[in-house]
């Protein structure tokens, strides 16, 4: 048992644990307790994911994501603009890269603090899902955006009850086995508007979702409620800026951008992980 170089970084909310792992030190495949362990609040150091770099034949360095609960994902958008920063700030990359993911490539850019991505293939959009009543909807889309996201476009998120109805939602049978991530959004204008959103693997709500921005400016796009550039203002206050191109059904050049921050860089005690 050693001591764990990490990052701990934050994204419009999200905070990470980011692992320089290309000495192969951590076993991939074999971590699944690890992750629960030092992602758990108060007992640990305590995130919404971890990240770990690895190496890749193909582009400046792939990545592995996984949530809390232990399982890895395709993607994660706050997640991917800080893992950017953080090779930027290592040398492992330059300030413009592509890092490979299950979700495909994902080309970066770093100014400062603020990274600009452009995300995966947008897949699967679905309008008008049947899934039981859910409360004061004026319409419920599905749209992957690199992982699964269900929209619910309502009058007021402010009070919106998002644990019980994006709880309802990540578990309903029609998203079986893996289920999906549950948005709620409220509309502000032809180029704004706000999301609260309940993240599978974190089992709550998150203070910001970046893959679940985009469902919500790509969706709210397709009926013609925004326009791009959308801002969309996060649960914990911060603003993503989302562009893309609309050609008919389809969503091309679909970028997210916004800031980064660096909470703290420290050794990972035996004591934090067993």
């Amino acid at each position: 048992m050693t001591e764990i170089e990490f990052w701990k970084m934050s994204g419009s909310g999200n905070d990470f644990i980011i692992i320089d792992n290309r000495n192969e030190s951590l076993d991939p495949n074999n971590i699944k307790g690890f992750i629960k362990r030092v992602c758990g609040r108060r007992t640990s150091v305590g995130a919404d994911g971890l990240i770990l770099i690895i190496k890749s034949k193909e582009y400046d360095f792939a990545w592995k994501f996984f949530n809390p609960d232990g399982n890895e994902v395709e993607m994660c958008g706050n997640g991917g603009r800080c893992i950017a920063r953080f090779a930027y700030l290592k040398d492992i990359a330059g300030p413009e890269m592509t890092f490979d993911t299950l979700a495909g490539p994902i080309h970066a850019s770093v100014k400062g603090r603020r990274v600009r991505i452009l995300m995966p293939k947008i897949q699967d959009f679905k309008k008008d899902l049947s899934i039981g009543e859910i409360p004061d909807a004026k319409s419920i889309d599905f749209i992957n955006t690199g992982v699964p996201h269900v929209v619910v476009i309502v009058d007021n998120i402010k009070n919106y009850p998002v644990f019980d109805q994006g709880r309802k939602i990540r578990y309903h049978e029609s998203f079986h086995p893996l289920g999906t991530n549950a948005n709620f959004a409220t509309i502000n204008g032809m180029n704004r508007l706000n999301i609260r959103t309940y993240e599978r693997g974190v089992e709550d709500e998150t203070f910001c979702c970046g893959t679940g921005a985009v469902a919500a400016a790509l969706t709210a796009s397709a009926r013609d409620l925004v326009s791009p550039p959308v801002e969309v203002k996060t649960k914990g206050g911060e603003i993503l800026r989302i562009d893309f191109r609309k050609e008919g059904p389809s969503f091309k050049e679909v970028y997210m951008e916004g800031d980064t921050s660096i909470i703290y860089r420290a050794q990972m005690n035996p004591e934090a992980y067993c």
